[in-house]
């Protein structure tokens, strides 16, 4: 039981005596741990970007619209009098001149009607020279000279109006085109045909291509200059800009705006689908990978350029036009190094190892 004793005492003292030691012995202080440490830490070497330096020149951006083909001129052909459809001499998509005979309407009326002018027409005319010989020796008195003159001056102004009706009968090709509808068919409508349509025409040279512009864009657009239109067909035809509206359509608020171009062999038909380039006013712009662009804390668009003692810095910037590659952007000073690779994994104010893409591309 003694013996027991005596170790429990000791185990006691013990502890108490290794308790003690830890304050009254001197602990390794932060100083002396760094003394551990060899004496000079090795530095931290500069986080590495790739640059590229900015050109800034004067950039006219592309405006691509989407549209459509429009003939330039396309009427329907109406009759302007009654009467009966015994021609009709054309059928869709012939070509006709211009004054050529689209079709014939018939009245027996109108033909009676010339002849009955031409009869008076011809005795007016015989009574006057039969009548002056008489006049001038003085066998009638010079006052039946002025009456004779007015008649046959009715006679003949009744003949040609009875000439002019009986020409409304023929219909006739105003201009060059494409015929595209006809509704009428020979024999149809006798006295009811004045103002029906019987055919429609359609001009194709020149053809319109037509879009409709934002009220944004509209300032970089001028009468005369040159625009490129591709065609759903694949084919791509060079044009002029030929009219800028003035007001907007109420629906959409845009402005309509046509360009012309030559289709003198018809290949460019009325309707289809058509995107229209148009190069807008040249304004100082760079240009630079789509990937360089970054969003700051703020949530601004722009670059992060490496500035003086190869700082990180960001710049807000514009997009001036963007292309399936590469974006041009306003804002960016002329030979600043723009950050195209790791801009992402830096921040402002961050001292970084910048290499230029071109002598990196040459290293290797």
């Amino acid at each position: 039981m003694k013996a027991s004793r005596i170790t429990a005492v000791g185990l006691v003292a013990g502890a108490a005596l290794w308790i003690a030691s830890g304050h009254l012995m001197p602990r390794d202080s932060a100083d002396s741990q760094a003394a551990i440490r060899p004496a000079e830490a090795k530095a931290q070497p500069a986080f590495r970007v790739s640059t590229v330096e900015a050109k800034v020149v004067a950039h006219a951006p592309k405006l691509t619209l989407s549209g459509r083909t429009e003939a330039d001129h396309k009427v329907s052909i109406s009759a302007r009098t009654g009467g009966v459809l015994t021609k009709l001499n054309v059928t869709r998509g012939q070509h006709v001149s211009k004054g050529e005979v689209v079709a014939v309407l018939a009245d027996e009326a109108r033909e009676a009607q010339v002849a009955q002018a031409q009869a008076l027409y011809d005795q007016r005319k015989a009574e006057l020279e039969a009548r002056r010989v008489l006049i001038d020796k003085g066998t009638l008195p010079k006052l039946d000279l002025v009456n004779l003159e007015s008649q046959y001056k009715a006679a003949e102004a009744a003949l040609a109006s009875a000439k002019a009706e009986r020409d409304r009968g023929v219909v006739r090709a105003p201009w060059d085109g494409v015929i595209t509808e006809v509704p009428a068919e020979v024999g149809g409508a006798a006295f009811s045909f004045t103002g029906t349509p019987i055919a429609t025409l359609v001009a194709l040279d020149p053809m319109l291509a037509v879009v409709e512009v934002s009220e944004r864009k509209l300032a970089g657009i001028k009468v005369g200059e040159s625009a490129e239109v591709r065609l759903i067909t694949g084919r791509i035809v060079q044009g002029r800009v030929r009219y800028v509206a003035k007001s907007a359509t109420s629906a959409t608020r845009t402005y309509r705006v046509e360009v012309e171009m030559a289709n003198a062999d018809a290949k460019i038909p009325d309707g289809i689908t058509a995107e229209v380039v148009l190069s807008l006013n040249p304004v100082p712009a760079t240009q630079i990978s789509r990937s360089a662009l970054t969003i700051s804390a703020a949530g601004d668009v722009g670059v992060r350029v490496v500035g003086a003692g190869d700082k990180v810095a960001f710049v807000p910037v514009h997009i001036v036009e963007d292309l399936q590659d590469t974006m041009w952007v306003s804002g960016v000073a002329d030979d600043a190094r723009v950050i195209v690779r790791g801009q992402d994994f830096v921040r402002d104010g961050q001292v970084v190892a910048a290499v230029d893409t071109e002598q990196e591309r040459a290293a290797r």
